[in-house]
């Protein structure tokens, strides 16, 4: 089979539109329309039924919905399998949510450096939605994400439990004020509690929706906001920023996302590099220079 029709028939299936696939797979509509015809006349069954909503599957749709996860998860796989770059055994690709790539996906590149040399990595930092997407499609291992959808064919780890903490340039301040405040968009959970929390900053003159971008602001130019807790764990220790004391705290957790079922070393090695660099208790163990020396684990003293 065809395994541009396999990925024509996942699109589809989760856009619940033909128009809507053909805009992600950047397509015409007709081509979807007769991608979808070729696999019924392969299959002989019907896969969807239209309707004014969109697209549903049908009964054979949903039968063939886990065969073409696995057609294009074996592709890809093999695909990337066949590219292995000279002296290395597999390729393990990583994808994570932007607002959550520093610090856990630096440390985990290192641990993989020190514990896993034999692997070439393959790394990148998107949307929570394409990350999944990428998964379900084999072009990914497994993704890092926050408050990932659970989707069938896929499982999902909690990693770690992080924080969202408010801070501030002003070692003073007792009460944010709107016109110093910088809303970062954390996502829908945390807008509804931030929002029932405090109803006159959401409307703060400055909206911000990348973390790391809200954060280099508050440090340049100063004011306050809410930022996760390992990442300004080291300005708060050097006094560049200061906790406001009497605020919530909101929980802000990471997961890893993979195929249900994938079973490999190199996926194997990459989750066990998560759960470690994520619970904070392996650290490098020295320069670059040192890399090629036999690895050791040290307890953090965090």
């Amino acid at each position: 089979m065809d395994i541009t029709l396999a990925r024509t028939f996942l699109a589809i299936a989760q856009a619940r539109s033909f128009q809507r696939a053909a805009q992600q797979l950047h397509v015409t509509q007709t081509s979807v329309s007769a991608r979808v015809r070729t696999l019924e006349e392969q299959l002989g069954k019907p896969l969807f039924v239209r309707n004014k909503s969109g697209a549903a599957l049908t009964a054979a749709g949903e039968q063939f919905m886990p065969h073409a996860r696995t057609l294009v998860q074996v592709w890809e796989r093999a695909r990337q399998q066949v590219s292995v770059p000279a002296g290395r055994r597999a390729v393990l690709a990583l994808g994570c949510e932007i607002s959550l790539w520093h610090p856990l996906l630096p440390r985990w590149l290192m641990w993989m450096r020190e514990r896993a040399p034999e692997l070439a990595l393959r790394s990148a930092v998107g949307a929570p939605r394409d990350l999944l997407d990428q998964v379900a499609n084999g072009v990914l291992d497994v993704a890092i994400a926050y408050a990932p959808q659970q989707r069938p064919g896929l499982r999902v780890e909690l990693l770690i439990e992080e924080k969202l903490v408010m801070v501030s340039t002003n070692p003073q301040l007792r009460s944010p004020l709107a016109e110093n405040y910088v809303n970062v968009d954390w996502g829908p959970e945390f807008e509804a509690q931030h929002g029932l929390a405090f109803p006159a900053l959401s409307n703060a003159p400055l909206q911000v929706g990348l973390g790391p971008l809200g954060l280099e602001y508050v440090l340049t130019a100063g004011g306050t906001g809410y930022f996760r807790q390992d990442v300004v764990r080291s300005h708060l220790e050097a006094g560049r920023l200061h906790r406001v004391p009497d605020t919530p705290e909101f929980l802000y957790p990471a997961y890893a996302v993979y195929a249900a079922g994938a079973e490999s070393p190199a996926l194997g090695a990459a989750l066990a590099g998560l759960r470690e660099t994520a619970a904070g208790t392996w650290q490098a163990t020295g320069s670059p220079a040192d890399m090629g020396k036999k690895p050791r684990a040290r307890a953090s003293k965090n």
